[in-house]
This record gives C-alpha cells, structure tokens and sequence, in this order.
C-alpha cells in the first residue's frame, strides 16, 4: 500500500482528498500547513506528495525546495494542487522539480490517474539500477510510455575492454552514455607527477559519463576497465532526446551527479584530513560497499593494493604496511590476494 502525505491549508479540500485517496486504497497522512508538511514528510518518508501552492507560514513552492535538498525526499513524486492555472506559476513549479500541477476543483478520476502514473514513473527508476540491462530497458520503457525504444535496445552496440584497458580519457568530448553490463570500472585522475587519485567506481547496473553530457563538456577524468567489461553503448544524439522527452529521467541523472558530486567532496576532505588508518579503513569499506550489492557475509574485496591506494589517498608502500596491521590486528584477513573484512564496525569506527 502506497503512502500519500497531503499538505493542503483548507480544512475541506484536505480531508475530501484524503477521503478520495483513502477509497482507493491509499495511507494518507495529512499536514494543515508547509511546516507540518516539512517535519511530516521526513518522518513517515511517504511515496508521494499532494501540495497545495498558497499556504501560510511556508507555501507549496517553499516545501518543494526544502524537501528537495534532503536526500532520503528529493525522489519523492511531487504533485502540486492549486486554484492558480497561470503558465508562469506552472513553469515555476515544474523547473523546481514537480511532477504534475493540478488546478482547484478538480476531478477525483483526474488526481487519482495523476498520483497512479507518478508512482508508476518512480517505481520505474528506482528499478532502474537492476543488474544488467534490465535496469536501462526499464528506464528506456518509461520514457517511451509503454512503447520501448527498440532501436535502443535491439542490436545496441557492446564493447568489450580488457583488464586496465582505456575506455576515454581526460579532456576527451564525449559521444555516448555507458552503461556497465559486465565487469568493473574506475575513473580517475594523475597529477603532474604521475600519482593517481581514484574519483570514481562503478559496477554492473551503473551509467558512466553522463556528466560532461549533462553539462555539455568534456571528460573531467578519465576511465579504465578493472576487470573484463562489457559496456553497452548509448550515442550522444539518443541521450539527449532521452533527458530532454521525460523530466522525470533529467531528473534521475541530475541526482545521481549530485551525489557524485558529494562523494567526492567527501573523499577529498577525508584524504586532507583523516589518518592513515583512518583512510584506509575507509577506502576498504567504500569498495565493500560498491561491490558488494548483494550483502554476502564472506565477500572478497579483489583490487590491486594500486587502486585501493588510489582510492584512498595514500602511497601504495603505506597501504600495504596498514593491510598488514590490520591483519593483524584481526580486523581483515587476506588470502590469495583477496581481501575479507572481519570486523566491519572497528573499521567503520576507526580512530582518526
């Protein structure tokens, strides 16, 4: 059963569609005002937002905005429902990131056909990160509304890269979105002296290189197979009528730069900042939690001490020598070059 939160000031109008929503089968949870909205929205976490636009105290423009800086909402379908019906008032609502705008009064056939299709949508792209192709043919169905793209899914190009094989360098501009089928691949950048500092890490079911498409410029980094891959090939021309045909897919791609983007503050400041130990440890963990999807208790972490170095900010001699600590001090085992974690919550809470 969907959870719906409704944030309307008019006593009538929010119980009316509560009462319409409760009929059809939904859990409403209703707030009097854009405040109680707020506050209410991040404790029962729902899975959409009906928002009425003119409330005192914080209207639905306002709540929109709040929400959408918060990590566990900005996903959150968001419908707006307002008497106002002027193009600019629309145009507004939509450019800050709302689903669909339904004016006052309305027909209930109308909201419930609008909250069924945005949940649908979401459902959608959060499947969207299943393994192998599933996750894109998914996302591709969404934006084609029921009729797939078929010349993006039948005989799309796969190319196929060796272990520490280039797949595009620094300063390149792009031509295609990738999206990791098979295999493991990193993203990273050397200085002038040649040491490497890995930016990023991707897995079956990820997108690659949507930034530079996104923002139209080039490659920040570059990319390197880890393993075998395989990667299936979307060109430049499709991404973009892709994004530019459904909001919900912009959307999707924005937030996943977003949290790029944050990681690698994160990573940055944790790499000036942080210990050895401590960045180790951590790095240790980012790659358990990247590969490891699945949570399997015996997991192996199968990387070069060269790129765990490189992930973690350090010389590959120091990596080595805090393995071999850790070890140990019983906190990994490593056998045949693999990496086992033992004791997950000491290196989560590993002394700066």
């Amino acid at each position: 059963m969907a959870t719906i939160l409704i944030i309307e000031d008019n006593v009538d109008v929010r119980e009316n569609t509560a009462e319409i929503l409760q009929l059809a089968n939904y859990k409403v949870f209703m707030a009097a005002d854009g405040k109680e909205g707020v506050k209410l929205a991040e404790e029962v976490q729902p899975d959409l937002i009906v928002c009425d636009l003119t409330m005192p105290l914080l209207d639905g423009y306002g709540v929109l905005h709040l929400l959408s800086k918060k990590k566990a909402s900005s996903p959150v379908p968001f419908i707006f429902l307002t008497a106002k019906s002027e193009r600019s008032d629309v145009r507004k609502g939509m450019e800050m990131g709302a689903d669909d705008y339904i004016t006052k009064p309305f027909n209930p056939t109308e909201l419930l056909n609008s909250i069924e299709c945005q949940l649908r949508k979401a459902a959608a792209i959060r499947n969207s990160s299943d393994k192998g192709l599933a996750g894109l043919n998914s996302l591709l169905e969404l934006v084609s509304e029921g009729d797939p793209m078929q010349p993006l899914k039948d005989g799309r190009n796969i190319n196929r890269y060796k272990k520490k094989q280039c797949i595009y360098q620094e300063t390149n501009h792009p031509s295609h979105l990738y999206y990791v089928t098979k295999g493991k691949v990193k993203t990273y950048r050397r200085n002038d002296d040649g040491k490497e500092l890995i930016t990023g890490l991707y897995n079956e079911g990820d997108f690659l290189g949507y930034g530079p498409l996104l923002e139209g410029g080039v490659y920040p980094d570059s990319a390197e197979a880890m393993a075998e891959t395989e990667l299936a090939l979307i060109p430049r021309r499709e991404f973009e009528e892709l994004t530019n045909k459904n909001v919900q897919v912009m959307q999707r791609f924005i937030r996943l730069l977003s949290n790029n983007i944050q990681e690698k503050e994160i990573q940055l400041l944790n790499i000036a900042y942080n210990s050895l130990r401590k960045k180790v440890a951590d790095s240790l963990l980012a790659v358990y939690k990247k590969y490891n999807s699945s949570g399997a208790e015996n997991f192996g972490i199968d990387i070069s001490r060269e790129n765990l170095a490189a992930i973690a900010g350090v010389a590959k001699e120091s990596m080595i020598r805090t393995l071999g600590d850790f070890r140990d001090e019983k906190l990994i085992d490593i056998r045949d070059g693999i990496i086992y974690l033992l004791n997950i919550k000491k290196l989560s809470n590993m002394y700066n």
